[in-house]
């Protein structure tokens, strides 16, 4: 079960550039299930057990704030199903779920040119745009669909991790995951439409290429900033600034 005073995140692509460092940053503030393919974030997890060579008898911090990993494939049939319900094993309740999975397979030399665009739409939207729903649908079933007032009571969210790509036009054979991230976005307006009568809410965020364009820090803060709001429905830009955040805006746990 949780802690019971940390949050409960439910993270998707958690092996990636932003989910890793979501675990490396966050894994004292959050309990997460992190939830991987083949690469495993940098943060301890329920697999290690750490121990002080100078005081063995000793607590280590790192044994009171583990990762959860698990291992999936969310395309796989019943996988989604089989994540969500070893979280709530877990720790018994989800507070933040941040569907971070994602898949990009760029076509630099057009959508016509033989079929390799064609073949990768459905990895495109599956992942980008199913799995989303599916691990928000199936958590909602789960767990919150009869808890409105508990929802509300613990600022339950969902945070959709987009692009910028999803709301314009880039070169670079982008077309397939733009359009599944606009899907994305609009998936996002239509959840929280739904969600919100059993008082869960929902947004995106939509930051430019991290860390090249946008700084990873600055992602992290505004999923940070969502699971600590009160906004619902909303796609959300990423400032590209690498800067401190402005009076009023929360800083990032140290």
């Amino acid at each position: 079960m949780s802690s019971g005073d940390r949050r409960v995140c439910l993270l998707t692509g958690a092996g990636g550039t932003l989910g890793s460092e979501f675990c490396r940053r966050l894994y004292t503030d959050y309990d997460i299930v992190a939830v991987h393919r083949e690469r495993v974030p940098p943060a301890p997890s329920q697999h290690e057990w750490f121990i002080d060579p100078f005081a063995p008898a000793s607590p280590v911090p790192e044994n009171d704030a583990r990762v959860h990993l698990i291992r999936a494939d969310l395309t796989a049939p019943g996988a989604i199903e089989r994540v969500v319900d070893l979280a709530l094993a877990r720790f018994g309740r989800v507070d933040l779920l941040v569907n971070n999975a994602s898949y990009a397979g760029y076509h630099t030399n057009g959508l016509v040119d033989g079929d390799a665009a064609l073949a990768d739409f459905g990895a495109t939207f599956g992942t980008n745009v199913e799995v989303p729903l599916r691990m928000s649908v199936r958590l909602a079933q789960r767990a919150w669909l009869h808890d409105a007032e508990r929802n509300r009571a613990r600022n339950r969210n969902v945070v959709n991790v987009s692009c910028a790509s999803g709301a314009e036009v880039y070169s670079g054979g982008q077309a397939l995951y733009s359009a599944s991230k606009a899907a994305l976005n609009h998936l996002t307006r239509h959840l929280a439409r739904e969600f919100t009568e059993f008082g869960v809410r929902v947004n995106a965020i939509a930051p430019n290429t991290f860390p090249g364009v946008t700084p990873v820090e600055n992602v992290l803060r505004a999923i940070y900033e969502l699971d600590s709001g009160a906004m619902t429905g909303g796609v959300f830009d990423v400032d590209d600034a690498d800067e401190e955040p402005p009076a009023g805006r929360h800083a990032l746990p140290a």
